[in-house]
């Protein structure tokens, strides 16, 4: 697929992180652009700057999910791209623990997990099969492409450390789908592909502290830092571009293999 201003693309969680970093480099291919986010003001920001359109969107919500797309479709068309970026994080809890005031077993909660499962793969997936659903309307492009979908899961979804079970499990059910997803569509000119980043500077880490991030940076084989939002972005561009990239999981991590904790 050829980027440039006959393409139109969502990227979900595209205010900020991976989400915007893919959104500049895929407006910066001419492609027109919309954001799927929670956060306003960041996203309202980043349309302007790259002459996108910005979706109030929240990706666990059927209702949401419709109306950015409508809106979107409205502003650049049918999108051929669709990138999920948009996820959330959870609290460290083990399956099961005794509680260190009471001494007695204490559970995980099934909220917190059903949260997390409900916006990380769910949230995925339903803008998958509803981007999906509307990218079956287009013609193929020359190279035979009606669409292409990136997604992101996490290396947690391999070697989740302790207290992740919640985020460990989303993810991993984010690389599970993705083979099938690819192999549903294919038929169609519809490529799949998921990115599984290890330890990035994004907003969920520019809060901890300078010696968290310096021991995460070092634990990395190589290159000994953090990953870049770009270097995603990079990623997701030859797997938007390259018509014979479909129906992988590519760990982006520096070799990194988490410990259990």
């Amino acid at each position: 697929m050829k980027l440039d201003n006959t393409i139109s693309a969502v990227v979900t969680g595209g205010a900020s992180g991976l989400g915007a970093a893919t959104a500049r480099m895929l407006a910066s291919h001419g492609v027109k652009v919309a954001l799927f986010d929670l956060n306003a003001e960041r996203g309202e920001a980043l349309a302007a700057e790259i002459g996108g359109v910005f979706c109030k969107v929240n990706v666990a919500s059927s209702e949401d999910v419709d109306a950015g797309f409508a809106k979107a479709r409205a502003a650049h068309g049918q999108e051929r791209i669709l990138v999920n970026c948009a996820g959330v994080g959870g609290g460290a809890a083990k399956t099961a623990s005794i509680d260190k005031q009471t001494g007695k077993p204490k559970e995980y909660s099934l909220d917190n997990f059903e949260r997390i499962i409900n916006v990380n793969l769910i949230g995925t997936f339903r803008c998958i099969t509803k981007s999906a659903a509307g990218m079956l309307t287009l013609p193929p492009l020359p190279d035979g492409d009606r669409g292409a979908i990136v997604n992101t899961a996490s290396v947690a979804a391999e070697d989740g450390q302790i207290g992740q079970v919640a985020y460990s499990a989303s993810k991993a059910g984010i690389v599970g789908m993705n083979l099938v997803v690819a192999r549903d569509l294919s038929g169609d000119g519809i490529r799949c592909n998921t990115i599984l980043p290890g330890i990035f500077d994004t907003p969920l880490l520019q809060g901890a502290p300078d010696n968290v991030k310096a021991a995460l940076a070092a634990s990395v084989p190589f290159p000994k830092r953090l990953g870049q939002a770009e270097e995603y972005a990079h990623l997701a561009h030859t797997m938007i571009t390259c018509g014979y990239f479909n129906g992988e999981d590519v760990r982006l991590d520096g070799a990194i293999r988490m410990a259990p904790r």
